[in-house]
């Protein structure tokens, strides 16, 4: 969040001498296409479309036929640039609209956009002031068609998106699973009054219900209760209210509960009940409070009312009443809870405040048809979700100059479920939520801020031609070091935190600043090394019986692991002491019986008839990639397996791109004829996951690789490496056999998992058939 300066001007409507800086605030505006606003009672949400232009790491093979000189590296890397599409949501306080407004007009410079699409209840009173500051047309969209649009939209490109309310858990936000069917739903709007719509598609919706009382009911009554005309300044005052000095509840009237009707005496029988008969004077906070329950109790039971109807499990609450405050989400939650004794989830948006905003945008986007792609929420340049404990962060909404931003950026892939697995609906990628786990957070939190000098060392080393690199690498740490700060105070800031969204946090602002790629020669110096080896190495394995090679083909797929640039232990030995290599790393692995070991299990899989493709999710760039998984690859497919490798779209870590495996591949198939027939065959083929994470989100990959799974009717998935197996994916059930194994490279960790500094995991999990699923569930 960002906030403007201001200099106190008295007899003056409104501050003229608010400093908005444009990198914070209204990023990249000069490159600004299409705009939308949603001007509602209090606050604008205006939204824009701009192309970016940033670097990108790309790597180009050099010709080996020409020349083959010892020392000649492998590929060339160039850093390019490249423009991509982001969306931008900003929202504030209306008092500040025209200085807003002001400031786009002076800096928009390159739109060619003659309309500006609005909604909200505002539109009609700011059209004229628009048009005259921007020179725009203002183009006016249906409220409810542009809140729906909005919704799907975040709902299906926002992890995280949905959340349950637990005031007293030790985590207040319970975050939602992504799942990939988002519809039918139901929308509860509570704005002045109250509007329930069903929505069944992505255009089919339907008003099925609504309420008179709403937010303006509980601000109006408010209003004449207690003299606050403030809203936030009445939910404040609700928070700190004591409802039962003023509500009769069941027990004042019988002495405690009545069994018969299963009522609780705590239960109110009648709102301000007590304020009939009693002769004294009530405060204006109980006031407050007994109202906000009245109202919410009563939404909440229309609410559970039309769920059940129309048999809907999913009820999103939205609109100027919730926004955010603890105080109407705990009241909304316990009143959903109370009437459908807990078969209805009362669920809130991280971006609730954005919808009409997202929605009106699309409307005017539908030629560049914007659903057709996938979007990722920018860690970087969005502003998270406010802490709402009155207590820890009095209502910070409700400071004047005040900034909330979103940003989203159109991925190049479309990214799918995987199709292998069991369940995407109960799908959780991430091992730890560290939102819930304090312990956990704070040692990851501690970690990721102590990497940070070796993080930003390799980011300059990347670039040592390019300007500026000790500039941008300082602002790059800045940037992280204060979204670290805002992540300890508010871990939910953008969903559940993991391990997982603080290294997508640390790659979206290496990418902020025009580092793409780190580790790009570091990785290209490994490739280079280890290709040296990778005859000898597989010269020495086919020397071996069966039996011994297929350990010996695990175990140097574990020791290719430890070679991991993201885990201190490993780095810190690698730049000390440069001469360490695969043999070294083999000898540092844990001896069998392993942590968790099911080598013998695989052994006797092998034993039986091939699998028909296998899908394995590579880790590492160097010696992990050519000397661990390859020779375990060669097996594979002189067994008969058809294999498909994928590898992250973009740069992560020391983590092998596509880009640089097809290079890596071509090297090693002119080495190797049973890697060359296996791709001149097509039975080995590399595929993009559509990931730029060292970790793996098997919810969102990319849609050629979903289909390639298919239609290779793949019946085992190997994911490698302590990002994607461990932190993501330890957990994952799948509807065909797989392995996951990884070594520990993290001392804290692998005692938390009962093991030590290199301890070996090795699962392998077959699928449990229908007959042996029914025997499970059935009591013994």
């Amino acid at each position: 969040m960002a906030e403007c300066e201001r200099v106190d001007r008295s007899n003056q409507g409104m501050d003229k001498s608010i400093t908005l800086p444009p990198d914070e605030i209204f990023r990249n505006l000069e490159n600004a296409k299409r705009f939308a606003i949603d001007i509602g009672g209090s606050l604008t949400k205006l939204a824009y479309y701009s192309t970016v232009q940033h670097k990108v790491a790309k790597v180009r093979s050099f010709d080996h036929k020409v020349k083959e000189a010892d020392g000649d590296p492998l590929y060339e890397i160039s850093v390019q640039e490249e423009i991509t599409a982001r969306l931008h949501f900003i929202k504030f306080e209306n008092a500040y609209i025209e200085t807003c407004l002001d400031f786009i007009k002076d800096h928009l410079v390159n739109t060619d956009t003659k309309v500006i699409k609005a909604t909200g209840g505002g539109a009609h009173k700011f059209k004229d002031l628009i048009e005259k500051k921007l020179k725009l047309k203002v183009d006016k969209e249906d409220e409810m068609t542009c809140l729906i649009k909005g919704c799907n939209f975040v709902l299906r490109n926002i992890p995280h998106e949905a959340f349950v309310y637990a005031k007293h858990a030790d985590s207040e936000f319970r975050f939602q699973n992504s799942n990939p069917d988002i519809f039918p739903y139901l929308l509860v709007n509570i704005g002045s009054g109250v509007s329930i719509v069903k929505v069944e598609s992505e255009d089919k919706f339907e008003r099925i219900g609504g309420s008179s009382i709403g937010g303006g009911t509980f601000w109006g009554l408010g209003a004449l209760l207690t003299k606050t005309k403030r809203f936030d300044e009445l939910l404040q005052l609700a928070s700190r209210g004591q409802h039962t000095n003023v509500d009769m509840l069941v027990k004042d009237i019988y002495g405690g509960s009545y069994g018969s009707l299963g009522m609780t005496g705590d239960l109110i029988a009648s709102s301000f009940g007590k304020s009939a008969t009693a002769n004294k004077e009530f405060s204006k906070e109980d006031m407050a409070k007994s109202l906000l329950h009245m109202i919410s109790n009563d939404i909440g039971q229309l609410a559970c009312l039309y769920a059940k109807l129309h048999k809907l499990t999913r009820v999103y609450f939205g609109g100027f009443f919730i926004r955010g405050h603890p105080v109407t989400m705990h009241t909304i939650t316990y009143s959903i809870n109370f009437f459908t004794k807990g078969e209805v989830q009362a669920l809130f948006l991280r971006h609730e405040g954005y919808l009409g905003a997202i929605g009106a945008f699309l409307k005017g986007a539908e030629e560049d048809n914007p659903n057709l792609y996938s979007w990722g929420e920018n860690y970087a340049g969005s502003s998270g979700l406010m802490s709402v404990s009155p207590d820890l962060n009095p209502m910070q909404r409700a400071r004047s100059g005040t900034f909330d931003m979103l940003e989203m950026d159109r991925l190049e892939r479309q990214l799918v479920n995987l199709p292998l697995l069991q369940d995407a609906s109960s799908y959780i990628p991430d091992t730890v939520d560290l939102t819930e786990d304090a312990l956990a957070r704070e040692y990851w939190l501690y970690c990721f801020q102590e990497a940070l000098d070796g993080v930003v060392k390799r980011a300059v080393a990347s670039q040592p031609d390019l300007p500026e690199v000790a500039e941008r690498a300082e602002k790059f740490r800045q940037k992280y070091c204060h979204k670290l700060q805002t992540l300890r105070h508010q871990p939910f800031a953008y969903g559940s935190l993991t391990v997982r969204s603080l290294l997508d946090t640390r790659e979206h602002c290496l990418n902020e600043f025009n580092f793409p790629d780190p580790y790009s020669k570091i990785k290209q110096r490994e490739n280079d090394m280890a290709l040296k080896y990778y005859q000898k190495a597989v010269s020495s394995l086919e020397q071996l019986s069966w039996e011994q090679r297929q350990f010996a083909l695990v175990r140097g797929l574990l020791a290719g692991n430890v070679f991991d640039w993201g885990a201190k232990a490993v780095s810190d030995v690698l730049e000390s002491d440069p001469e360490f290599g695969f043999e070294q790393a083999k000898r540092q692995l844990e001896e069998r019986p392993w942590l968790v070991d099911a080598f013998d299990q695989w052994l006797e899989r092998l034993k039986g008839p091939p699998h028909k493709c296998a899908l394995f999710f590579v880790d590492n760039s160097g010696i992990d990639i050519i000397l661990g998984v390859f020779p375990f690859v060669r097996e594979l497919l002189y067994r008969g397996t058809e294999v498909v490798l994928a590898s992250n779209s973009a740069p992560a870590l020391n983590d092998v791109t596509n880009g640089e495996l097809q290079i890596l591949t071509e090297r090693i198939a002119a080495m190797d004829p049973v890697i060359q027939t296996a791709v001149k065959e097509d039975k080995l083929v590399l595929v993009q996951s559509g990931s730029s994470s060292p970790c793996l989100d098997l919810s969102r990959l990319d849609k050629v690789l979903a289909m390639v799974v298919r239609e290779r009717h793949t019946d085992l998935v190997i994911i490698e490496g302590m990002g994607r197996a461990i932190h993501t994916n330890y957990y994952a059930s799948l509807s065909c056999e797989s392995l996951k194994m990884a070594v520990l490279k993290n001392s804290w960790l692998a005692d938390r998992l009962g093991g030590k500094l290199f301890s070996v995991v090795f699962k392998y999990e077959v699928p449990l058939k229908p007959h042996q699923e029914l025997a499970a569930l059935t009591p013994s």
